[in-house]
């Protein structure tokens, strides 16, 4: 017998990217690479650029305005406010206190999360969580990058991979009968591993360099350890739901690199068609790259209501996790 259930449903997302592109050629131009080196081994052929004096707040009240129109729900109506993001405007306070200002909200709680490019898959668990535990009815969830910001653009390794961007949803309590069926988030499984912190990281920070420091990566171990972890991750909420890979209408990966996503469809064996692509146009926009994949998906009529919608990230950390909804 089924126990009715609080269950966090999608009623909106929103989307912004800045409005500077910047392409393979451009950083052929002054790095020793070239677009089809870029293109042949991560799928990406341009990225977005924060304009200067724009913050990852504003990226994020302008995916936040978008979502909050979508879903038809008043901002005075939300409860919570959590902002995924490695890229804070300031060290204090949190990010999501400012989108909190900017949208006008006077009310509830508003903080970041910080799990890199599993940060919106974290957030989302966490709202999922308030809501089930009944004490949110209504949560404004974002990912929001400036990663622009924390790049080495001397280094090619690196400073091709990254984009600017944010995305976000609005999430509502509804009723559920408990089961797979349910409309909302079904699952989500969250990990991490701090051994491999040297693998990916940022030189610096204000306890240990008092500077905002570079990114750094270890390309090779951080793509083997995600083909491994992001396949199991998604093994581990099919489980939870008692699903298999073929009940699975839309994949909607971490944009960070198309061979990984690649991988990850295949021993899902989900044809190309299902998964949601926006690393060519996006890079990898860290926290900001799920949502933005989805609310693309979603607004051009690909996602449609009562299909199954399966989120998995892998960031520094390392951290990693899959989220599970019913649209």
């Amino acid at each position: 017998m089924r126990n009715n259930i609080r269950r966090s449903v999608i009623r909106g997302c929103g989307a912004y990217l800045p409005e500077r592109v910047l392409t393979n050629e451009e950083l052929a131009s002054r790095l020793d690479t070239s677009d089809e080196w870029i293109v042949s081994r991560t799928g990406i052929r341009q990225r977005y650029i924060a304009a200067e004096g724009e913050l990852t707040s504003d990226l994020a009240t302008r995916a936040a305005e978008e979502a909050l129109a979508a879903s038809g729900i008043a901002v005075d109506d939300i409860d919570l406010i959590i902002l995924a993001t490695a890229t804070p405007d300031e060290t204090f306070p949190a990010t999501a206190t400012t989108v909190q200002r900017n949208l006008g909200l006077r009310r509830g709680a508003a903080f970041d999360i910080q799990a890199v490019c599993s940060g919106f898959i974290f957030a989302l668990a966490t709202a999922d969580n308030f809501i089930r535990a009944g004490q949110a009815e209504r949560a404004l969830v974002i990912g929001a990058e400036t990663f622009s910001r924390i790049l080495d653009w001397e280094d090619r390794s690196t400073c091709v991979l990254f984009g600017d961007g944010a995305g976000a949803v609005v999430v509502e309590a509804a009723d559920g009968n408990g089961g797979s069926d349910d409309r909302g988030v079904l699952a989500t499984c969250l990990h991490t591993d701090g051994v491999h912190h040297d693998y990916l990281y940022v030189d610096g920070g204000p306890s240990s360099t008092q500077k905002v420091g570079h990114l750094r990566m270890a390309g090779r171990e951080v793509f083997r350890h995600a083909v491994v972890n992001l396949a199991e991750v998604v093994n581990e909420v099919l489980e939870a739901t008692n699903l298999t890979a073929d009940a699975i209408d839309w994949l909607v990966p971490h944009q960070a690199n198309k061979r990984i996503i690649d991988s990850t469809a295949r021993k899902l064996g989900l044809a190309p068609e299902k998964v949601v692509l926006t690393v060519d146009r996006h890079g990898n926009t860290s926290a900001a790259s799920v949502p933005l994949a989805l609310a693309e998906a979603a607004a051009d009529g690909r996602i449609q209501e009562g299909q199954l919608v399966l989120m998995e990230a892998m960031g520094g950390g390392f951290a990693w996790g899959g989220a599970l909804v019913r649209w």
